[in-house]
C-alpha cells in the first residue's frame, strides 16, 4: 500500500461564456448550477426548452438536484442543482456534490460543469463553479487500499468548466485536503511515526521544504518530558517532532517575515495507554493523526497555490501504546517551557504531545500559531461532526476564525476560554493537572491547558476536529475522512482581517 496518493493526471480547463453547443455535443454529462428563483435560467442553452420544461413538470426545491438525458449522440446526462441566492460556501458544496454523486456509477470520461448565477468571481469562496470543481475532485480521487482487485476508480479525462474560477488554487486546495484524507485512511501497520517520516521526506523533496526530525533523545535534551512521555510506551522507539519549512522567493528589499506555524497531533495509533480504551472506541484510533495530516495537507496546499509568505508546520508524531515503560496516572512530567504537569488520563496523551510541540514552535517565535488535533469527544458532543471546535487567545480572531469557516465551506464555532477554568486544573504535585475525570467542558479545558504551552505574545488558535470523521461525509465529500481543516486554513491565511489581527502583537513585542 502506498504511503501517499498518485498525482492528478487529466485534463481541466476554463471556457468563457455558457456551455456551446459543440461541448454539450462532445461531454459525456453536464453539471448546471441555477438560481433557485429563476424563471428561465436555461435561456439561450442548448437544448434549453427541453430543460426548461423538465424543470416546470415538478416543483424543484433550493438545494434539490434532478437530472435528465438530452437527445444528443452520446446522450448526455445533464444535472441541474438548484441554488439558492442565499446559498453559502457548505451549501454550494453540498449541492454540488449530491449533483456529483449521480454521475458516479457512470463514470463519464469528459464532464463539462457550469453556474448560470451571475454570483460569484475568481475570488470566491468558493465560486459557484469552484464548488462544481471541488466535488468532481473528490469524487474522483484515489483512496488507499488492500484489497487484490481493488474497485475501479473513476477516472474522467477531461474537466471543462464554464464560469469566474482560479484553477490552479482550486486544484491545490482539493490536492491538499486528498493528501489529508489519504494519510488519515492509511492503517496503523502502514503508517507509524517512522515511515510517517518517509513519506515526509519525500513530500519535503517535492515541494522544496525544509525538514527536520528530532527524535525521542533530541526531544529529551530539548526537555520534553510530556511528549516523551507518551512515547516511551512505543516498542520502536520512533517518535519524533518533525518541522517542515515553506520559504517562498522575497522580493529583493523586502524584510523577512516571521513564519505562520501550524502544528498537528500525529497520534498514529491511540490505545489509551494503561487506561485502554474498549474495542470499539479503539476501532479508529488509526485517524488519531488527522491533525498532522491536515497540517502536511495544509502546507502542501499553500506551496501549491504559491502562498506569498513562509509558513512552517509542526508534526508530533508518536503511537500511545500499552506496555511496561508507558506512562502512568499520576506521573508528574516537566514540558520543554518547564511547566511540570500531573498526569490524570492516559488517554489524554494528545494535550501532552501538542504541550510540547507548542512549546517548542513558540521558541522560534512565529507571527502566530495554528494547531489541529482530534483531542476531544466532548467537542463531538458540543457540535456534532457537521462543524469543528475553535479557541483562540486573541479575542479579535474568534469572529475572523470563524468567518473563514463560512468562506470555505468548513465551518467552525468558536468558544470560550475563561481563565477562571485553570482554577480547576490547579494540581496538588505539578504546576497544572493533564485534565479532568469526569469529561465535561473537556473540550474547554483541554484547550485551557494548551494555552500554558504558548509562549507570551504569540496569537494562537487551536482547532478540535471534530468534523475529521463523519459517517456519510460532509458537504462535497463523501468519503467517512473528510480531510476538514485544509480548505479551512487556505481561507484563513488568505484573509487580511486574520494578518491585521497579528500586527497588535508584533509592535509590541518589537517595542518590548
Amino acid at each position: 500500500m502506498k504511503l501517499l496518493p498518485e498525482r492528478r493526471k487529466y485534463l481541466i480547463r476554463n471556457v468563457s461564456g455558457a456551455p456551446s453547443a459543440a461541448l454539450v455535443r462532445r461531454a459525456d454529462a453536464l453539471l448546471l448550477l441555477v438560481p433557485a428563483g429563476a424563471a428561465t435560467p436555461f435561456a439561450g442553452l442548448p437544448y434549453g426548452d427541453l430543460l426548461h420544461r423538465e424543470r416546470a413538470r415538478l416543483p424543484r426545491t433550493p438545494g434539490s438536484a434532478w437530472s435528465v438525458s438530452l437527445p444528443t449522440p452520446r446522450g448526455i446526462r445533464v444535472v441541474v442543482g438548484e441554488l439558492a441566492d442565499e446559498a453559502e460556501a457548505f451549501e454550494q458544496l453540498s449541492l454540488a456534490g449530491q449533483m456529483v454523486r449521480e454521475l458516479v456509477a457512470a463514470q463519464p470520461k469528459v464532464v463539462a460543469g457550469a453556474s448560470l448565477r451571475a454570483r460569484g468571481g475568481p475570488s470566491s469562496d468558493p465560486s459557484p463553479v469552484g464548488a462544481l470543481l471541488a466535488a468532481l475532485l473528490a469524487a474522483t480521487e484515489s483512496r488507499p487500499t488492500g484489497k487484490s482487485k481493488p474497485p475501479p476508480a473513476w477516472q474522467p479525462a477531461e474537466l471543462v468548466l464554464s464560469g469566474p474560477i482560479d484553477i490552479a488554487t482550486a486544484v491545490a486546495v482539493e490536492d491538499g485536503a486528498h493528501l489529508a484524507r489519504w494519510l488519515t485512511a492509511l492503517p496503523p501497520n502502514v503508517l507509524f511515526p517512522a515511515s510517517y517520516r518517509r513519506a515526509l521526506a519525500t513530500l519535503a523533496k517535492r515541494h522544496g521544504w525544509r525538514m527536520t526530525v528530532q527524535n525521542e533523545r533530541a526531544l529529551k535534551r530539548q526537555g520534553a518530558g510530556a511528549f516523551t512521555a507518551v512515547s516511551r510506551g512505543s516498542r520502536d522507539r520512533d517518535a519524533a517532532l518533525v518541522r517542515l519549512e515553506y520559504r517562498p522567493t522575497r522580493p529583493r528589499g523586502a524584510p523577512a517575515a516571521r513564519p505562520i506555524a501550524l502544528v498537528g497531533k500525529g497520534i498514529c495509533f491511540d490505545t489509551g495507554g494503561h487506561n485502554v480504551k474498549s474495542a470499539k472506541s479503539m476501532y479508529d484510533m488509526h485517524i488519531d493523526m488527522a491533525g498532522s495530516a491536515v497540517a502536511v495537507g495544509a502546507l502542501a496546499a499553500l506551496t501549491m497555490s504559491h502562498y506569498p509568505g513562509p509558513v512552517d508546520a509542526w508534526l508530533a508524531l508518536a503511537e500511545n501504546r500499552i506496555g511496561p515503560n508507558a506512562y502512568t496516572q499520576q506521573d508528574v512530567v516537566r514540558a520543554a517551557n518547564g511547566v511540570t504537569i500531573q498526569v490524570a488520563h492516559t488517554d489524554a496523551e494528545g494535550r501532552m504531545v501538542l504541550a510540547d510541540t507548542l512549546a517548542l514552535a513558540s521558541r522560534t517565535a512565529p507571527a502566530a500559531i495554528i494547531d489541529f488535533a482530534t483531542l476531544t469527544g466532548a467537542c463531538v458532543y458540543a457540535l456534532t461532526e457537521r462543524m469543528s471546535g475553535v479557541f483562540t487567545n486573541e479575542p479579535k480572531l474568534r469572529n475572523v476564525l470563524e468567518a473563514a469557516g463560512t468562506r470555505s465551506g468548513e465551518r467552525v464555532w468558536g468558544f470560550p476560554t475563561p481563565k477562571d477554568f485553570d482554577q480547576d486544573l490547579d494540581s496538588p504535585t505539578a504546576d497544572i493537572i493533564q485534565c479532568l475525570l469526569d469529561g465535561k467542558g473537556d473540550h474547554i479545558y483541554a484547550a485551557r491547558f494548551l494555552s500554558r504551552f504558548v509562549g507570551k505574545g504569540i496569537p494562537w488558535a487551536h482547532v478540535d476536529l471534530s468534523s475529521a470523521a463523519r459517517a456519510g461525509g460532509l458537504a462535497h465529500v463523501t468519503s467517512t475522512l473528510t480531510g476538514v481543516g485544509v480548505r479551512f486554513t487556505l481561507a484563513l491565511l488568505a484573509d487580511d482581517e486574520f494578518h491585521r489581527a497579528l500586527k497588535p502583537r508584533r509592535a509590541a513585542r518589537r517595542r518590548a
